[in-house]
């Protein structure tokens, strides 16, 4: 066992090392305010606080974990190896940094508690984040860090320092509208081949027709091509169907219809099925919720996981009715326009609620790549950005989570290099 010695347990120590310690180095760890109990363990120990005691490994604190709430932290950036960290401590510290500072600031979202400027689609943006301001948007620094300090740490006590963890990837499949023009209804498709008539949108016009007299196959029903694809190549996806209301922010075919249902039962055969919320749901308890029992309804099962796709996670409202409906899982955290981990990680962690320093049960999946990047990136910037970010998180022995929509393989031919894409990011 790992012992760790601190004045006082705080919510935010407790969470940030058992993150670090036990969840990405696999580490059995106590806590102990006790000197005498600290000083008597035979086994590996550390102390995290402003002085050290004696001989044992020391991590200077930054004061970041003992504080409550949140302000605006004057953070300062350095070059550490090949990455970057911040929170520098003095150099009685066994490593230069307190990393679990700096950790929980990544994990917790702390500033995007902060007051900032959202996007154009209500989002915080990117451009914003620490991680792409100093160029480490791209690395899972919290794990980069944490095999650091492991290293550290076990020549101290002449340890083994692998740890035991292996590569893994999960994909998820957004699919917030679930057939181009089939199963829209009379009503929806006279509107829609009007509008197409008085645009002059004759590729469309003709596209529409082709597909509701069953002369060619709806552009967006991708999935038994996908599921055919994703078998002969050994990997699965996790599905999220979208069952709002029609609204100017979902197109999607009507939660009711039959064929939907079926749609959405059939996909639970191939791999694992969620929810995946519509605008108004991100931001009213009340729509979540009954978005959550009409999927249960379908699925006559509890829902474990969701994930937004193009809009904002609402932190931290969002997660907290998450928690309220005992979701147990979320695939909402990256960035929509770029490549990289929002969070700073490529391990799966907890959600922490700063406003009420409580550690939530919920679990949060950080999502590498968001398909909306293929609007704003060259197909050889992605690939290149990814084969990297592969080899970091391989390194880590972590996870390869990457958020698509169905609407990405309207054309299956055209799209032929981002399913190659995703079976060599799958492959062990």
């Amino acid at each position: 066992m790992l012992l760790i010695y601190v004045k006082t347990l705080t919510p935010r120590i407790n969470y940030t090392f058992k993150q670090v310690c036990a969840n990405i180095l696999g580490y059995e760890i106590g806590f102990t305010s006790k000197i005498e109990e600290f000083v008597a363990h035979e086994g590996m120990k550390l102390s995290y606080g402003k002085q050290k005691m004696g001989n044992e490994f020391f991590i200077q604190e930054a004061g970041l974990l003992n504080e409550q709430g949140f302000s605006d932290v004057d953070l300062k950036f350095y070059s550490w190896d090949k990455t970057t960290c911040f929170f520098k401590v003095s150099e009685r510290s066994d490593i230069p940094y307190d990393i679990f500072s700096a950790s929980f600031y990544l994990l917790s979202r702390y500033e995007e508690y902060l007051p900032h400027v959202k996007d154009d689609f209500g989002r915080y943006p990117f451009e914003e984040s620490i991680g792409y301001k100093h160029d480490f948007l791209e690395q899972p620094v919290v794990d980069l860090w944490a095999y650091k300090f492991n290293i550290l740490l076990c020549e101290r006590f002449s340890k083994d320092n692998s740890v035991k963890r292996k590569f893994q990837n999960k994909n998820v499949l957004a699919v917030s509208e679930a057939y181009k023009y089939r199963k829209k209804g009379l009503v929806r498709s006279i509107g829609a081949s009007l509008r197409d008539f008085f645009k002059l949108d004759v590729s469309d016009l003709i596209e529409r027709f082709k597909v509701l007299f069953f002369i060619t196959k709806d552009p967006y029903d991708i999935y038994d091509g996908l599921v055919k694809e994703s078998k002969q190549n050994h990997y699965k996806w996790h599905f999220l169907f979208q069952l709002s209301n029609y609204s100017i922010n979902s197109k999607n075919v009507s939660y009711n219809k039959i064929k939907y249902h079926t749609l959405i039962k059939s996909m639970g055969d191939y791999g694992e099925i969620g929810l995946l919320p519509g605008y108004e749901a991100l931001y009213s308890f009340a729509t979540l919720k009954l978005e959550k029992k009409r999927w249960e309804s379908i699925v006559n099962r509890p829902l474990s996981f969701v994930g937004s796709y193009n809009f904002d996670l609402n932190l931290p409202t969002l997660y907290n009715n998450f928690d309220k409906l005992e979701i147990e899982q979320d695939f909402s955290m990256s960035y929509a326009e770029a490549v990289g981990f929002r969070a700073g990680t490529c391990t799966s962690f907890l959600y922490y609620d700063i406003n009420f320093e409580r550690i939530s049960p919920l679990v949060l999946e950080p999502v590498v790549f968001n398909s909306n990047c293929i609007k704003h990136h060259t197909f050889f910037e992605l690939k290149t950005q990814l084969e990297k970010i592969k080899e970091d998180v391989e390194k880590v022995g972590g996870s390869l989570n990457i958020l698509m929509n169905n609407k990405d393989f309207d054309d299956w031919n055209k799209e032929r290099k981002y399913l190659n894409l995703i079976t060599y990011l799958n492959e062990k």
